[in-house]
């Protein structure tokens, strides 16, 4: 590793926030702080949204999950888009009509702030697990690029260095430097992405497309597999990517906040479904770069055989050792640049004003609320640096990291998810059948993901990279996020038939220190 290369990474680490905070101006309010006063052109939100979901779990990962199996993955970005489209018509007026500023203001009006407050402080923890996992993956390639420098730095110090990173532009700049700044660093790990495949294409002998297509490496439907335990079945990416996707842009602040800062209803449906084709392209993007590796490394177990600590090292692995200095540099700056798309804002917001606000119990000024906004803008800052910390220290990586992170949501979405819809299915729902409904989704999630077995003694996804192929022999990861929707909505629906002539109040009639 040259110099030059980490010269680029240092120059990006020190002025990608700055530029942020250039951008963004001064904050002079919360609403300015949380929601840009609602004022981002729908482009530039929809790039923000991409980025925001393209952590280095997908940059990473994903050609990790195309070199050990097929381009199937794939298929659940197409479950995806059918996901945005529905929460784009059912969900998004809710919220962008209503003038909230956090996606749980809406439960707050139909049920009350005890599910409002259960929601909320669902999704931190959620949050808060995904995006540890997700800063802890930032530090796989850093630590292979100083390892190649002759630094061995541990997965801790990076990850603090990181956060730092993170969490200058955030303080400072609001919602707005993030969605700005998402939007080039998107361009940048895009452009990082073309540069690898122009460099393969010239390391690749005579063939190898060929090769790989009768190997099956380019398949992207599977009607064969089973839709219970593959997690890439056509049945089970359909639907479970549609509904996963529901949950992740229609009940999760991380996304929600994004949306609800354009200007109107139709700005934010058209920065979401246009999100959607994006996220396809950029899916096939990085699986085709694993299907080329597949190629250049003629199939290799990546931990027996090329000597790497776990397949995730795979990727960066190339970059470092065989891309053309500069070029290495300026590849790796993307990979960071997917993986600081900060969450501290949607933090902060849904903590303030879906939890603080409702703890102080009484009125906050403006003024007040901006500047909790940033203290606890830092106080999760903080708290994602400790969590990466200890995924670092104790996760066990024997399946691609993109895949831990998307079973971290199967938790809780389907309880989050079946709230905003038991809302609006059920009128007779009261807040405590939610509330039930709610903590025994998640209780019932638990027990699935960690205790129920299909198959095999092995409770965790596994990948046979001699075979190839993806085998589970647990639920797959895409069905828990419907189960869980399906288990509140049948709870939550029981129990609302015991209110015989009850009508919720609309929601515009609710006081707003019930919603608080």
């Amino acid at each position: 590793m040259r110099a030059l290369d980490v010269a680029i990474i240092v120059l990006f680490l020190v002025g990608m926030p700055l530029l942020g905070v250039w951008i963004a101006g001064r904050q002079r309010s919360a609403t300015d702080y949380f929601v840009s006063e609602r004022r981002i052109s729908w482009w530039v939100v929809c790039v923000s949204v991409v980025s925001a979901e393209t952590s280095t779990l997908t940059v990473l990962s994903v050609p990790t999950v195309a070199y050990g199996g097929t381009m199937t993955f794939l298929s659940l970005a197409i479950g995806y888009l059918i996901g945005r489209i529905v929460v784009s018509f059912v969900l998004l007026p809710k919220y962008i009509a209503g003038e909230l500023v956090t996606a749980y203001g809406f439960l707050g009006k139909r049920f009350g702030g005890g599910l409002r407050g259960t929601a909320s402080v669902t999704f931190l923890i959620t949050r808060l697990l995904a995006d540890g996992l997700r800063l802890f993956a930032t530090a796989i390639p850093v630590k292979v690029v100083l390892a190649a420098y002759g630094v061995n730095a541990s997965y801790w110090l990076i990850v603090v260095v990181l956060g730092l990173v993170m969490v200058v532009y955030s303080f400072l700049g609001g919602v707005r430097a993030v969605v700005w700044v998402d939007a080039i660093q998107m361009l940048w790990y895009v452009l990082g992405a073309v540069a690898v495949i122009v460099v393969l294409s010239g390391k690749l002998p005579d063939g190898w497309f060929s090769a790989a297509a009768d190997a099956g490496k380019f398949q992207v439907l599977d009607f064969a597999a089973s839709p219970f335990t593959s997690p890439y079945a056509i049945l089970t990416a359909f639907v479970g990517g549609a509904v996963l996707s529901m949950a992740s842009h229609g009940a999760d602040q991380l996304i929600v906040q994004r949306l609800m800062a354009t200007k109107d209803v139709k700005a934010s449906q058209k920065a979401l479904i246009a999100s959607g084709v994006v996220v396809f392209l950029q899916f096939g993007l990085f699986l085709f770069i694993g299907v080329m590796l597949w190629a250049f490394y003629k199939g290799a177990h990546p931990v027996k055989d090329l000597k790497l600590d776990n397949a995730d090292e795979l990727f960066a692995s190339f970059i470092v050792r065989d891309m053309p200095s500069g070029l290495s540099g300026f590849v790796i700056a993307g990979i960071l640049a997917a993986a600081l798309s900060s969450s501290l804002g949607a933090l902060a917001s849904s903590t303030v004003t879906d939890v603080y606000q409702r703890v102080v119990r009484r009125p906050m000024t403006e003024a007040e609320v901006f500047r909790q906004g940033r203290i606890w803008t830092v106080v999760w800052a903080g708290l994602l640096i400790v969590c990466a910390g200890l995924f670092a220290s104790f996760t066990r990586r024997g399946n691609p990291i993109v895949e831990q992170g998307l079973s971290i949501a199967g938790f809780t979405y389907g309880a989050l998810l079946g709230a905003f819809l038991l809302g609006l299915l059920f009128r007779k729902a009261r807040q405590t059948d939610a509330i039930v409904a709610f903590v025994v989704t998640v209780a019932v999630m638990a027990f699935v993901i960690l205790g129920v077995k299909f198959a095999g003694p092995e409770a965790a996804l596994t990948i046979d990279f001699s075979a190839a192929t993806a085998t589970s022999k647990v639920l797959a990861y895409p069905w828990y996020t419907p189960m869980g929707v399906l288990v509140t909505l049948i709870v939550g629906g029981l129990l609302s038939l015991r209110h015989k002539g009850y009508t919720p109040p609309k929601a515009d009639d609710v006081v707003s220190a019930r919603a608080a």
